[in-house]
């Protein structure tokens, strides 16, 4: 059992799945920008999940020059924003129930590597923004994810937080923040150090307990 004062999320591969509509974005982009390449799929947006938007596009089209990439970044950032509010993402299971409930014994705040935005199109989709507190991301201060956790803590004022994610990423921000670390090994990552592993996002109700 841990015990703190706020609970802490990444975003993808943590609290939702938004992979297959991102993908038809990019290949959205790619088409219109008149790019023919293999399309771009499911997994390659799973392989990327946790970078900050502009790296992940470089890692997934690396065979494009800078300045496409610069454009295709701007462009997919968009169109990501966009057909995710109106389809919605893949909620993991428990994440719509539980998340009211354990804002009820904890501020519950979002540290996640993505476009500016696109933390607001999941509270809106979600029907969950009331249970959080506070959010940032790199599209917002261009930081990093140790960064801006670094800072989500602080403005809050927490003593005692935790850190929820799926990636070597997450583990990193949270050992650079001195918090615990909660490995969600249901999303997309692999994570050898961490405090707490979730095989399923409900099991988190029973494995933390308020501080004091």
């Amino acid at each position: 059992m841990l015990h703190v004062d706020a609970l802490i999320f990444d975003l993808d591969g943590t609290l939702w799945d938004t992979n297959a509509i991102c993908a038809e974005a990019w290949n959205r982009v790619l088409q219109r920008m008149g790019i023919e390449r293999p399309a771009v799929t499911e997994a390659d947006i799973a392989g990327i999940c946790g970078r900050p938007h502009r790296e992940a596009v470089g890692a997934v089209l690396s065979e494009l020059d800078e300045a496409k990439l610069d454009a295709i970044s701007v462009a997919t950032e968009r169109e990501d924003n966009l057909l995710i509010a109106e389809r919605g993402g893949r909620l993991y299971p428990g994440v719509r129930e539980l998340i009211p409930e354990l804002a009820e014994r904890f501020p519950l705040m979002i540290v996640s590597n993505c476009q500016d935005g696109y933390i607001e199109v999941f509270l809106e989709q979600s029907g969950l923004d009331a249970s959080f507190r506070d959010h940032e991301c790199w599209g917002r201060t261009g930081n990093t994810k140790s960064e801006n956790l670094r800072s989500v803590i602080a403005r809050n004022g927490v003593r005692a937080p935790l850190f929820v994610g799926d990636t070597e990423g997450d583990a990193r921000a949270a050992r650079d923040n001195a918090v615990p670390f909660v490995f969600a090994s249901y999303g997309f990552g692999e994570v050898e150090v961490f405090d707490l592993q979730l095989h399923r996002f409900e099991q988190l109700a029973g494995r933390v307990a308020p501080l004091g």
